[in-house]
């Protein structure tokens, strides 16, 4: 049910996002942060839901704590205490470190997955796309410290790459998958502001597609989406390309921002991190397989070789397969190298 309160909160929300954003202060931008936050807890909450409840009052500890960090932080950054030169860069590091943890990026994750296991498909969308946008933007306008984020990009991707195997959730793997994408955002941000634009873009796109699904149909679980898809193999086919594109795996469009940030690090002599990240995500490609491979192969004496195609959904899965597979035609149309 949609309540209208809920679309005012929404607009909110999104204006504290922008505040913060094109502040030209350290106050605008933390007044806007603050904003955004408030909106998002009367999103969180849901009649007779103990769970929501509970995630909301983390969300709510989690993000106070990382303001009460960047407040602190700004406040001995700015002009009145100047005059500290030896604690400006642990300042710094702290300022860094409160926007890393309002994203949930490791280690400063713990929040993440407790917090969108009890939210429903909605919000879990906008915590996953719309709530990284602003911190990723302030960390992007302070990008100090390069071995200090290449701490957190590895930090990052290995505890998304083993932490998300063993995951029966479906928003917790969603959540492991932010955290791995987080990093190569950030990775990418090193380089180029445009590379981390397209990434965001496709990253959204991706992440749409798959909470699209997941919301039409209901599913929440592991074992749900089995016992949906036993007799679909379409819709096998349409989840396992979803899947295959968030890992990353040529030809789909999520192969695309990873492809031009592995060429930009390999140009700035950056071979070795380049080639730790590949490794681990393949460790976040694994677990998505485990979920392709379990939905394909299990129950397979039951399938239903007719595709059964409802007319409704019929322009649903045309798009989706069109924008899973666009990376064939950027390059039959642009022609990358």
């Amino acid at each position: 049910m949609f309540y209208h309160y809920k679309l005012f909160f929404l607009l909110i929300l999104m204006l504290g996002s922008l505040i913060s954003i094109s502040s030209n202060s350290w106050m605008g931008m933390w007044m806007g942060l603050e904003i955004n936050l408030l909106a998002f807890i009367p999103l969180i909450q849901e009649k007779n839901n103990s769970f929501s409840s509970e995630s909301s009052l983390k969300y709510f500890l989690s993000q106070a704590l990382a303001s009460t960090i960047l407040l602190f932080s700004m406040i001995f950054l700015s002009k009145n205490f100047m005059i500290l030169k030896n604690i400006e860069n642990l300042m710094i590091l702290m300022f860094n470190s409160s926007l890393l943890m309002k994203m949930g990026m490791a280690p400063f994750h713990f929040w993440f997955p407790e917090v969108i296991e009890g939210l429903n498909w909605n919000n879990s969308l906008i915590l996953l796309t719309w709530q990284k946008i602003t911190p990723m933007v302030l960390v992007m306008y302070n990008l100090n410290f390069q071995y200090f984020f290449i701490i957190i990009i590895i930090f990052s991707m290995l505890i998304s790459s083993f932490l998300g195997i063993n995951q029966i959730s479906l928003r917790k793997i969603l959540a492991y998958s932010s955290i791995n994408h987080m990093a190569w955002m950030i990775s990418a941000m090193l380089f180029s502001e445009t590379i981390w634009f397209y990434y965001l873009l496709i990253y959204f796109i991706l992440t749409f597609n798959i909470w699209f699904l997941f919301k039409i149909y209901n599913i929440y679980y592991f074992n749900q989406m089995i016992s949906f898809m036993k007799n679909n193999l379409l819709m096998k086919l349409i989840f396992s390309f979803n899947f295959l594109s968030l890992g990353g795996l040529p030809p789909f469009i999520g192969f695309f921002p990873k492809w031009i940030t592995i060429q930009f690090m390999i140009n700035n002599n950056w071979m070795m991190m380049s080639t730790l990240m590949v490794i681990l995500t393949l460790f976040t490609l694994f677990y998505y397989m485990r979920l392709i491979f379990n939905i394909l192969i299990l129950n397979s004496s039951n399938l239903n070789y007719l595709f059964n195609i409802q007319s409704k959904n019929f322009l649903l899965w045309n798009f989706n397969l069109i924008i899973l597979c666009s990376l064939i035609f950027y390059n039959l149309f642009f022609n990358f190298n």
